[in-house]
């Protein structure tokens, strides 16, 4: 009974789908799974669903939330038409990724968003995207690393001093790469808290939030042989207490 009461007790943490798979299945990748389980919280997926009133009861139902990797958002919901390098869209999930994420934004339930989950981040705070890294200013690094496996480093970022992110990941590390379109302008609230090497930024942070964190970069991989993605994943869950 004891140990039920402590497991119950554990933050309940809303890992809202990555996409779809065979055009009917929805799906989260086992490492998101996993990294939250391993961090203390416990993981609750949270499926598509085309309703205000389920996503206010996910809201009350989990202490925080998870916003995962995928495919590209669709350009138009972030004021522009398709450009050549622009990859797969789904604008169904787009429209509940970006919906649902205005919605959590209103409460003070933390959340951490990896990946495509820091572009729904930036496009639900009214930022823009470049749709290709081609079409960033300047010289780039190839940000979608072919490496044997997904835990693999492949640059260097540096992390803003005075940032929240600062303080759990410190000031310079490695981390994989598994993205090609990047943030152009920071959304409304957002801070830019930390870049590559090419400019391109790997971080943002809104200040007046406690915790509301997004990475270009995918810690869950990393989780296993990176102590600070381990403590970023702790903090995540920690600041749900």
């Amino acid at each position: 009974m004891e140990n039920e009461v402590a497991c119950f007790m554990e933050p309940k943490i809303g890992i809202v789908i990555c996409g779809f798979m065979d055009g009917n299945k929805q799906f989260v990748s086992n490492e998101y799974i996993q990294s939250v389980r391993y961090a203390g919280g416990v993981p609750i997926i949270l499926p598509l669903i085309r309703s205000d009133h389920m996503i206010e009861n996910y809201i009350t139902f989990c202490d925080g939330f998870l916003f995962c990797g995928g495919n590209d958002i669709t350009p138009l919901l972030f004021g522009q038409e398709p450009k050549n390098g622009n990859g797969k869209t789904n604008i169904t999930l787009d429209l509940f990724q970006i919906r649902f994420m205005k919605h959590v934004l209103k409460t003070e339930k933390p959340v951490l968003a990896i990946c495509r989950g820091m572009q729904v981040y930036n496009v639900a705070c009214g930022g823009t995207i470049y749709q290709d890294i081609s079409l960033q200013p300047g010289k780039h690094l190839d940000h979608m690393q072919q490496s044997y496996t997904r835990s693999e480093v492949s640059h260097r970022i540096t992390v803003e001093r005075g940032s929240q992110l600062k303080k759990y990941i410190g000031s310079n590390l490695y981390v994989n790469s598994f993205h090609h379109q990047t943030i152009d302008k920071p959304g409304e609230k957002l801070v830019v808290c930390a870049r590559a090497s090419d400019n391109t930024i790997e971080a943002l942070e809104m200040p007046e939030h406690k915790f509301a964190i997004g990475v270009q970069w995918h810690p869950e991989c990393m989780y296993r042989k990176s102590q600070e993605m381990r403590e970023l994943f702790g903090e995540f869950v920690l600041h749900t207490i």
